[in-house]
């Protein structure tokens, strides 16, 4: 069956390419041209070919350093964040001269938490991203670091590629770092195996405590949780090495393959699943719980037996079971200054004693998405 997976990968239409800052970054934080050279011929081959290409590319903060006189990733945010303003610039030049040379145009695109997170910004989003690769450009993606916050920031752009890849309902998710694979262990440990297939990510049994390099934010951890929310969302994904970025985009058998294990849902529901922020929380009894995860009903006013937040009407929730575990997220249809009177009543009785505004469920079960299908 891998074969077959791979030479799917290599026929993928629509492909994002995460490109981490230690494969175009030299160890002085200076950008590394040969090497994004290279990177840039094998993606400008891949457009050639006919498939549409996403770049999620680290590297700005990085790019950022030299110019500044500094010799090492700063600590403070503010510095980071300076140094990534010089370097985007920088790095977005570099990219723009070298896809002009194979007549390609490059379109910048930074994004925050909030422009996933929000519903109304992931669809101005997703419009773009479509926009663009219908005008035939390679759209080039990088976290709005210049504004982030460290309480509102994707953490890496392992993740942030995975979101992008569901926006764009991506049909492979290339990770290329100076990582080679995956492995059972550290490359570095006596005893490590490489790992050139995986099934199921959540069946993985590995050490990831090393943390990623020195110019980098991202170690293994960040990148089986990118394989994770993609392969969940139906993205096949392949953990590769930057130097062996045409062999990985050809789906010849290099890296790790991580196999699409979730069905391909609505945009909207990999938004609910995967990049919104909940505005409060529901907790649910006992029999609610089963009713929406055995027999997939809609959650109604009866089953709840508590709240939490300041939500609106539309607004994705928590919902919580009777023990605080998650069972899911959804979308509420009512406002939070309704919950506290609805809390444990029948929509008959809601009905009778509010009007006829009071029949709806709390979350409708076409707008409600189970922790067990999305694993979060």
């Amino acid at each position: 069956m891998t074969p077959a997976i791979r030479r799917a990968v290599g026929e993928a239409k629509r492909i994002v390419v995460k490109i981490g800052s230690s494969s175009i970054t030299d160890a002085a934080g200076r950008i590394d041209m040969p090497q994004l050279n290279a990177l840039t011929d094998a993606i400008a081959a891949a457009r050639a070919s006919g498939r549409e290409v996403i770049v999620v590319s680290s590297g700005a903060m990085a790019a950022g350093l030299d110019p500044l006189g500094m010799h090492r990733r700063p600590r403070d945010l503010a510095t980071r964040q300076a140094a990534a303003s010089v370097g985007q610039g920088l790095l977005l030049a570099r990219y723009t001269s070298l896809f002009a040379a194979h007549g390609l145009t490059v379109g910048q695109v930074l994004l925050t938490v909030e422009d996933i997170s929000r519903q109304t910004s992931y669809a101005n989003a997703q419009r773009t991203f479509l926009r663009l690769l219908e005008l035939g450009a390679i759209p080039v993606v990088n976290e709005n670091d210049t504004v982030a916050t460290n309480e509102l920031r994707f953490g890496d752009n392992d993740r942030l590629a995975a979101l992008v890849a569901h926006v764009v309902s991506a049909d492979v998710l290339f990770l290329l770092s100076d990582v080679e694979a995956l492995y059972t262990d550290h490359p570095s440990r006596p005893g490590a195996c490489k790992i050139t297939d995986v099934p199921e990510v959540e069946d993985l049994v590995v050490d990831t405590s090393r943390g990623g390099s020195a110019v980098g934010t991202g170690g293994m951890a960040t990148k089986l949780e990118a394989a994770k929310i993609a392969t969940h969302a139906g993205v096949t994904t392949v953990l590769a090495s930057a130097r062996s970025v045409g062999e990985a985009l050809a789906g010849e058998p290099v890296g790790t393959l991580f196999r699409a294990s979730g069905r391909r849902r609505s945009r909207k529901m990999l938004w609910l699943a995967y990049a919104s922020q909940v505005r409060g929380a529901l907790t649910l009894d006992a029999g609610a719980v089963r009713a929406v995860v055995e027999r997939g009903a809609s959650l109604l006013p009866a089953g709840v037996t508590g709240f939490e937040g300041d939500f609106q009407a539309g607004d994705p929730v928590r919902l919580d079971g009777p023990d605080g575990g998650l069972v899911g997220h959804g979308l509420v249809n009512y406002d939070a200054t309704d919950v506290p009177s609805m809390l444990g009543r029948s929509t008959r009785a809601l009905v009778a004693e509010r009007g006829e505004g009071f029949d709806r469920e709390l979350v409708h079960r076409d707008s409600l998405i189970l922790r067990k299908k999305f694993r979060a």
